[in-house]
């Protein structure tokens, strides 16, 4: 994956300190996000990533630094103003019952509307070429309470597209799904990217996927950065056996592809084989 990066990223935080009350989750960290590639943050449970990535949306105070999106302040931009550059899908979001699927796509378009959803010329079709796209134009008139959890998160996913913003920040956008619709999510990741030069941000707990989908790599421990760079330069065997508090093997093979491996106490030796 090659690109030819701008001289100011589309988004990035510098410095930033984050916590709950009195207590600090995220101390001194360094995130930049690029048109046209994707960055995952990655790290252990309570490591400080959702609460970064939400940092950069806005919707978790600063307690120091600064967050800049194309190298001006974003906190000084109105809500409105910034939700037409970046876009956050969180990890909960409320089903509404009785809503049809074309109507939450249309949700995205909110920040170009003014007063009763007047002022959106292009909307329409930005939502049904969202939909086209995630696969859920079929299923347009459903109710979205009647869906399955894959198509779920595909219309959600449909919303991030209608919205048309130039950053996309996705918290664990493939948790509770099945394998299926887990790689056709990375390969809509990897389309915002690639095919509409957006700078994605997302959180992801599997690093196998990680390394798959990444441009760069975000590894967090305790509230840390403790790496950034490349997939295979930050998803070292070293690395995540520190940070993960257990043994992982990694291999790369010929094509540059990583894969992790966690060993446990139970996946270090063979199985024996038991005879019928």
């Amino acid at each position: 994956m090659s690109h030819s990066w701008p001289e100011a990223p589309a988004l990035a935080g510098t410095g930033l300190a984050l916590g709950y009350g009195a207590k600090p989750v995220v101390q001194d960290a360094e995130i930049v996000l690029r048109a046209g590639a994707v960055t995952v943050l990655v790290g252990p449970n309570g490591s400080g990533k959702s609460t970064l990535l939400r940092s950069l949306a806005r919707l978790h105070p600063l307690t120091a630094g600064d967050v800049t999106l194309a190298g001006q302040d974003a906190l000084a931009l109105s809500p409105k103003e910034f939700a037409r550059h970046v876009t956050l899908l969180t990890q909960s979001r409320p089903t509404p019952g009785g809503v049809r699927v074309r109507d939450v796509v249309s949700y995205g378009r909110h920040p170009y509307r003014g007063r009763f959803g007047s002022g959106d010329p292009e909307g329409p079709e930005l939502v049904e070429r969202a939909m086209r796209h995630t696969g859920v134009d079929g299923m347009a008139e459903r109710p979205v309470d009647e869906l399955s959890g894959g198509e779920l998160q595909r219309v959600w996913l449909a919303t991030c597209f209608a919205q048309d913003t130039g950053v996309v920040l996705l918290d664990e956008p493939t948790t509770f799904l099945d394998l299926r619709y887990q790689i056709e999510t990375l390969d809509l990741v990897r389309d915002l990217a690639d095919e509409h030069d957006v700078a994605v941000g997302v959180v992801l707990h599997d690093l196998d996927q990680a390394a798959a989908v990444a441009d760069e790599v975000v590894l967090l421990c305790r509230g840390a950065v403790r790496a950034a760079g490349r997939p295979a330069d930050v998803l070292t065997a070293d690395l995540l056996s520190d940070v993960y508090g257990l043994r992982i093997d990694v291999h790369v093979d010929d094509e540059g592809h990583v894969r992790t491996r966690p060993v446990g106490r139970h996946t270090s030796r063979p199985r024996p084989v038991r005879s019928a």
